[in-house]
């Protein structure tokens, strides 16, 4: 298969119900799966204001900070502070999930995984890599801060672009910045 390039001017932003902020889908698993019926959802979230997180039963969510000063989350009444950029945070989306800014606007990176379904881990590299899925499995690259260079197909990602990446694809970055990788593993049975 041939990388997915996905641009992040090609994402139409939608407002949140509760109007805290908007959001871009990057990608979604089925192609065309609503947030009802998703497997994997990967979205960058701008932030405006604090709130209610929406509920979303039966799904897994690990959140990383893009930019701005960060936020305090309170999960099942459980305080948790991500004032630091690109350090991925996990949590159930079955949890009372409050939000609160800490100075000011952010921009969120959201991956979500029907648990029954689907495994999702997300790190974190401001270095070189290179990323080949195995059988059964999609990656998702997307740059938070910089640039990054596929190589051998002289692509240059801006930031908060993207790569799909599924099994038989094989490539290799230069980064110039920082790039998150996501691996979305599906569980056995689902």
């Amino acid at each position: 298969m041939t990388p997915q390039i996905l641009r992040a001017e090609d994402r139409a932003p939608a407002p949140w119900s509760n109007g805290g902020g908007v959001t871009s889908e990057v990608a979604v698993h089925p192609t065309g799966a609503s947030t009802d019926d998703f497997v994997w959802r990967v979205s960058v979230a701008d932030v405006a204001r604090g709130g209610p997180f929406s509920a979303f039963p039966g799904v897994d969510r690990i959140i990383t900070v893009a930019d701005g000063p960060g936020v305090a989350l309170t999960v099942d009444g459980a305080s948790h502070v991500m004032d630091a950029s690109y350090e991925p945070f996990a949590l159930s989306g079955d949890a009372v999930t409050e939000c609160r800014l800490l100075g000011g606007p952010v921009v969120a990176f959201n991956v979500m995984a029907r648990r029954a379904e689907m495994a999702a881990r997300v790190r974190v590299v401001r270095s070189d890599t290179a990323v080949r899925p195995v059988a059964g499995t999609h990656v998702l690259a997307i740059v938070l801060d910089g640039a990054a260079v596929l190589r051998g197909a002289s692509v240059r990602l801006g930031c908060l672009d993207a790569v799909l990446l599924s099994d038989g694809d094989c490539v290799s970055f230069g980064v110039e910045g920082v790039l998150a990788i996501v691996d979305f593993v599906a569980r056995p049975g689902g």
